[in-house]
């Protein structure tokens, strides 16, 4: 969703790249690109103004680092401004000495609060706190049956009381449950409102009195731009909220809500969701979400959502054998899988620093399609053949059958065997060499290409590695200046 305003950023540090110091002169173009940046990606004015004022102020007074240029140091300025715009640190949620801790969630209509609710649940049962959802939204057609669903999809209790019983009794009787049942967390959804309904805001007041809520928790649609600072503001004002849930974070939203919320509203964003499923929850930290926005990617993010994929035994067994080439169709095809647990391709490559601005939409429907069709052609063999991927490199026949089953061409499985051979062979290599373990030395088999992916996406490593537009091999010549200078073990 950053991509733009990354852009815009972009162009701020080239106007300062060959310049030998910050200055009153030169500061000025950097600025003016980031004011646009941040009005284009619908920030608040006021905190453009403020940001703007703060970031020159502390330019100008920075001390000038040895090695370091002008462009990596307005970077830090403006990437420490970002942080503490956002908030410094995490908010982490409430934990009440005395249990349960009760969380009470609200919203406009329309900003996936009954998706967001089940969500956050499944995120509090991965750190092991039991939960109870409750169910006070008797107006929304099948609300109710929703929350319902999504409670069993996750192994989360609903208390319900139907949809002709008052919200604010279901409320206090979904407490008095937990409490009985020695409830960890108690997660209240209540009906999506207008901040200009004085009696459904006066329902959710009630609502608040009756549980005496720990937290109070708006889920904001980050579609809504600087809009959703100036509703968090609202809510509060009228209500008394303790944070702010972002949903839709992963579209094309322009981010402007995720940088405008803490600095309006006063209240912090606590997580962020960023995809439809409802694994699709991540706790807000506002030092990472800058990294994002600066194009650094977010590696303590992706390593986050590996831990939580992997497991250790597993990885630990895979390594083994990749050190002894036994690596097989069935391990690659794990790895693949543990891929799609992470996210979306185009997610990953957008938290590996560096990345995200060398791949196109275009190169992840590739990469993606590709992943899809490997996956068919391994489904379609047998147990020995995935076992001994060499029982297929000097039979035909075996080639044909799979081509078959899968719905491709006898071609595309000898490029799949041919290349994972190869990635075994490498992956051996990086094996013996270190790395994470059980990825070979990498990202899940990136460690030589994912087989059968042709010319892959270009410039993307690891992926059958076709160069990006415009890429020109160096010459002969210069090839044999350079092996000379570094000798072939160094190239």
């Amino acid at each position: 969703m950053f991509e733009a305003l990354s852009d815009r950023l972009e162009s701020a540090w080239k106007s300062l790249r060959g310049q030998d110091k910050i200055s009153e002169s030169n500061i000025d173009s950097a600025l003016r690109e980031v004011r646009r940046a941040l009005l284009e990606a619908d920030v608040n004015l006021q905190v453009i103004k403020d940001f703007i004022a703060q970031v020159k102020e502390n330019a100008l007074g920075i001390e000038v680092v040895k090695g370091v240029s002008p462009d990596q140091q307005f970077i830090k300025v403006v990437n420490d401004e970002l942080v503490r715009l956002m908030g410094d640190t995490n908010a982490p949620l409430a934990n009440a000495p005395t249990k349960p801790t009760v969380v009470l969630m609200a919203g406009l209509q329309g900003t996936g609060k009954t998706t967001a609710t089940a969500k956050l649940a499944l995120h509090l049962r991965k750190e092991n706190r039991s939960t109870l959802l409750v169910a006070t939204d008797v107006y929304r057609p099948a609300a109710v049956d929703q929350l319902v669903t999504l409670g069993k999809q996750i192994d989360v209790p609903v208390f319900e009381l139907g949809t002709d019983a008052n919200p604010v009794d279901i409320a206090r009787r979904g407490v008095e449950q937990a409490k009985a049942d020695g409830i960890d967390t108690v997660i209240v959804d209540t009906a999506g409102r207008l901040q200009i309904d004085p009696k459904m805001m006066g329902e959710l007041a009630d609502i608040k009195t009756a549980i005496a809520p720990d937290e109070v928790l708006l889920v904001v649609d980050a579609m809504t731009g600087q809009e959703a600072a100036n509703l968090t503001r609202t809510f509060h004002d009228q209500i008394g909220i303790t944070g702010a849930i972002l949903t839709k974070m992963d579209g094309d939203a322009r981010g402007g809500a995720a940088l405008s919320v803490r600095q309006i509203s006063g209240q912090p964003i606590k997580f962020i969701g960023v995809g439809e499923k409802v694994e699709a929850l991540q706790p807000f930290y506002p030092d990472r979400m800058a990294s994002r926005i600066l194009g650094m990617g977010d590696v303590l993010t992706l390593v986050e959502k590996a831990q939580e994929a992997v497991d250790l035994g597993d990885a630990e067994k895979l390594q083994q054998k990749i050190l002894e080439a036994e690596f097989d169709f069935d391990d690659f095809l794990k790895q693949m899988r543990f891929m799609k647990s992470m996210g979306s391709l185009g997610g990953i490559m957008k938290l590996i620093p560096g990345m995200g601005k060398q791949i196109t939409g275009d190169m992840l429907e590739q990469g993606e399609a590709q992943l899809k069709r490997c996956e068919a052609m391994i489904n379609s063999m047998t147990t020995a053949e995935r076992k001994q991927p060499n029982l297929l490199s000097s039979s035909p026949s075996r080639r044909r059958r799979i081509a078959k089953g899968s719905g491709h061409q006898e071609k595309d499985v000898g490029k799949l065997v041919s290349d994972f051979t190869k990635m075994r062979t490498m992956m051996q290599q990086m094996g013996r060499g270190g790395g994470f373990p059980g990825m070979g030395g990498g990202m899940p088999g990136m460690g030589g290409g994912f087989p059968g992916m042709g010319g892959g996406m270009p410039g993307l490593p690891g992926m059958g590695g076709g160069p990006q537009p415009g890429f020109r091999p160096p010459s002969n010549k210069k090839q044999k200046s350079q092996k000379k200078k570094k000798g072939f073990g160094q190239l």
